[in-house]
């Protein structure tokens, strides 16, 4: 049986990564509603992603004989100045969740809950990739600044973002 900080700990990760879908689905219909199609496409797969992450915490506390409690989700915000200010929400965002993630491994660590330890390392790895994403994403967008053409052609890449 799972001990009871964990379950809590875990419990809470599940809404934080719910409220990630849910916020990267509104920043997809803000980007939808100001006609970058490729960048809301890119947040609705990032939806999807943070949605089975919320899952694979669902699943496992379920495995782990803990009963999953589902909270009210935070009201996510609807609109952004410039995409270059969503996409470093989207940076810290990550960040924040990363410390989540970090949190939890101490807390399994100290508990030597060696089987959550282990769950946990998965989360660790893709975090890397999620900030390093959100990054390039910053970065491309500074570079392009108002310029168009580079937001056109941005908006294309991100387009062709496949499903996981």
């Amino acid at each position: 049986m799972i001990k009871e900080n964990i379950k809590d700990a875990l419990n809470k990760q599940i809404n934080a990564e719910l409220y990630s879908a849910y916020l990267y689905l509104s920043m997809s219909a803000y980007f939808s509603s100001i006609n970058l199609k490729g960048f809301a496409s890119w947040m609705r797969v990032q939806a999807r992603e943070e949605f089975g992450h919320a899952m694979k915490f669902f699943d496992y506390l379920q495995e782990r004989g803990g009963r999953v409690k589902l909270t009210a989700i935070q009201e996510p915000p609807s609109d952004w100045e410039f995409p270059l200010q969503l996409f470093e929400q989207v940076y810290e965002h990550e960040q924040k969740v990363t410390a989540m993630i970090d949190e939890l491994v101490n807390i399994a660590q100290s508990e030597k809950d060696h089987a959550t330890n282990n769950f946990l390392q998965w989360f660790v790895a893709e975090q890397v990739e999620e900030e390093s994403s959100a990054d390039e994403i910053v970065q491309r967008l500074k570079l392009i600044k108002d310029t168009k053409s580079g937001l056109f052609m941005l908006d294309q890449k991100l387009g062709q973002r496949p499903a996981k």
